[in-house]
């Protein structure tokens, strides 16, 4: 049973996944705090949602590449929410499927901070309090970084550097009991693959030979990525940090 003093953060809690593992934490007991963007109604409605499902939840628009911002948002959430043992980084720009050769150097360096550097900042900011809950943060990130889809690279080339930090922090502070892990989405049916359909940076062609890669042959779900990043962020993955699991249907192996 989750304590009442603490509680859970999901940075990005109004995208596709992030929607989905605010759900699962939830569900286990997890009050939890979330943070959004742009798109206020979507994060009043996951709100209410967990509220009528008898949970508690808050959602705060925080821009995640302003330190102080992020510094003023978490100690918001420490004196009127609860403590968070669980952090997960679910937050992250559109990303277009587009050669590398055409990225701008000013563009990706846009794409590097709102990435690696807003998870830096959001861990950061929530470090004290996760060392003394001996918490648990889970980066969701991507199965690119292990097998890489052309036209992908300024997703994997940025969400890389996170999965190094996760790494990085794991080694660093397991002497403290916090756990780093990192979870690799590949296609979705739901999330960040929904809107690259929507945008027509994947058409029928692309769809079916991306399908065709995965060995289960079909996308997954947004919630499928949900299931384990609530199984990594929990204590039945107690002595698990440092790792990274691949949700993607076997298109890695």
């Amino acid at each position: 049973m989750v304590e009442s003093s603490h509680c859970a953060v999901v940075t990005g809690g109004t995208g596709g996944i992030g929607i989905e593992i605010v759900r699962h934490l939830a569900a286990e007991g997890h009050p939890v705090a979330l943070t959004y963007r742009n798109n206020s109604e979507r994060a009043d409605a996951v709100v209410a949602e967990v509220a009528a499902a008898g949970g508690r939840a808050r959602a705060d628009r925080v821009d995640l590449v302003d330190n102080a911002a992020v510094t003023a948002w978490a100690d918001r959430v420490r004196g009127e929410f609860g403590e968070p043992s669980v952090l997960v980084h679910a937050a992250g720009p559109h990303i277009p499927m587009v050669h590398l050769s055409s990225v701008a150097p000013d563009v990706y360096a846009q794409h590097l901070g709102a990435e690696a550097t807003a998870f830096f900042a959001v861990v950061h900011a929530l470090l004290p309090t996760l060392r003394a809950t001996q918490g648990s943060v889970v980066a969701v990130t991507t199965a690119a970084t292990d097998r890489f889809p052309v036209r992908d690279g300024l997703s994997s080339g940025t969400k890389g550097a996170v999965e190094a930090l996760v790494r990085a922090f794991a080694v660093e502070e397991g002497r403290y009991g916090v756990r780093f892990n990192s979870v690799g989405p590949g296609m979705l049916s739901d999330g960040m693959a929904e809107r690259l359909i929507g945008s027509d940076d994947l058409d029928e062609r692309a769809l079916a030979v991306a399908k065709s890669r995965i060995p289960l042959n079909r996308f997954g779900r947004a919630s499928d990525v949900a299931a384990a990043v609530a199984f990594l962020a929990s204590d039945r993955a107690g002595f698990v940090t440092g790792q990274k699991l691949n949700i993607d249907g076997g298109y890695t192996a």
